[in-house]
C-alpha cells in the first residue's frame, strides 16, 4: 500500500471534545513557544522552529495554520505564504526566495506552501523540466539537512483529504459568495489531474522523508481532528528538541 492509502481518513473528533483538546494543545504551545524564545525559563534561546504546510487544495491548511498561531503573540511567529514565483524570483535558484523567511534561534516561522512546489505543481504542470524536478529532491534534502544540523526543528505536514471530501468543500466554496474567491479554475484543473498529483506526492514523501525532516501526513477529512493533530504534533516536536538540548520543556516562568 502507498503512504496515502495508509491514512485513516475516517478519524473524527466530536465538537466538544475537539474544542477542549485544541484549547489544551494551544495553551501548551504558548508555553513551549515562550521557552523557545527565551521569554520564560532560563532565558536561553531555543532552536529555530520551521513548520511547513503542503496539502491538497481545500485540505484545511489555512484553518490549521490559524489554530496553530491563534494564541501566540504575533511578534513571536512569522507566517509566510508562497504562490507561483514571480518573474524576478524565477531568475534565481528555486530555493532562493525561501531563505529570507527562515527563522533564527529563538524564532518560529510557518510556511503556507513551500519549496516542495518544485516536485508537485511544477512537476505535474510542466513548469520545471524533468531534469530540474528530479534534481530537486536531493537539493531539498540537502537544504533541510543543513538547517537541521544548525539546530532548526522542521515539522512538515501533508494535509490529506479524500476526493469526495475535497469535492464537497469545492462546492461549498462555490456556493458561498464570501468564500467563492478561494476557488479558482486552476483548483478544478488540479482536481482533474489528481492521479498525477498523487504519484508526485507519493514520490515526494518517499524521497524527502529523512532524519532531519520527517513528514507527518494528517488525516484532514475532519477539520477538527486535523487541527488538533497539527498543534499537538508541533508541541511534541518542540518538546523533543528542547529535551535533546537539555532544556526542561516544563520549566515554569521565573
Amino acid at each position: 500500500m502507498s503512504r496515502l492509502d495508509d491514512v485513516d481518513l475516517s478519524a473524527r473528533l466530536p465538537k466538544k471534545e475537539a474544542k477542549e483538546q485544541l484549547a489544551a494543545a494551544q495553551q501548551r504551545l504558548v508555553h513551549l513557544r515562550l521557552l523557545l524564545g527565551g521569554q520564560i525559563g532560563s532565558g536561553e534561546l531555543g532552536p529555530p522552529l520551521c513548520v511547513l504546510f503542503e496539502g491538497w487544495d481545500a485540505s484545511g491548511k489555512g484553518g490549521a495554520i490559524k489554530r496553530l498561531v491563534d494564541e501566540l503573540d504575533p511578534r513571536h511567529v512569522r507566517v509566510a505564504q508562497f504562490a507561483a514565483p514571480s518573474y524576478d524570483e524565477k531568475r534565481h535558484h528555486f530555493l532562493w526566495r525561501f531563505w529570507p523567511v527562515l527563522p533564527g534561534w529563538g524564532g518560529m516561522a510557518v510556511l503556507d506552501r513551500t519549496w516542495y512546489g518544485r516536485v508537485l505543481v511544477e512537476r505535474v504542470e510542466g513548469f520545471a523540466s524533468e531534469e530540474a524536478w528530479q534534481r530537486a529532491y536531493g537539493e531539498i534534502v540537502d537544504l533541510e539537512t543543513t538547517l537541521a544540523a544548525e539546530g532548526t526543528v522542521l515539522v512538515k505536514f501533508w494535509m490529506h483529504v479524500s476526493p469526495e471530501e475535497q469535492l464537497r468543500r469545492f462546492e461549498s466554496r462555490r456556493d458561498d459568495p464570501y468564500r467563492a474567491w478561494k476557488l479558482t479554475d486552476e483548483d478544478w484543473r488540479n482536481r482533474d489531474q489528481r492521479p498525477a498529483y498523487e504519484d508526485a506526492v507519493e514520490e515526494m514523501l518517499a524521497r524527502t522523508d529523512h532524519p532531519g525532516g520527517r513528514w507527518t501526513v494528517v488525516p484532514a477529512d475532519d477539520k477538527r481532528y486535523a487541527r488538533v493533530a497539527v498543534v499537538r504534533t508541533v508541541c511534541e516536536a518542540i518538546e523533543a528538541a528542547l529535551a535533546a538540548r537539555g532544556i526542561d520543556p516544563d520549566a515554569l516562568p521565573a
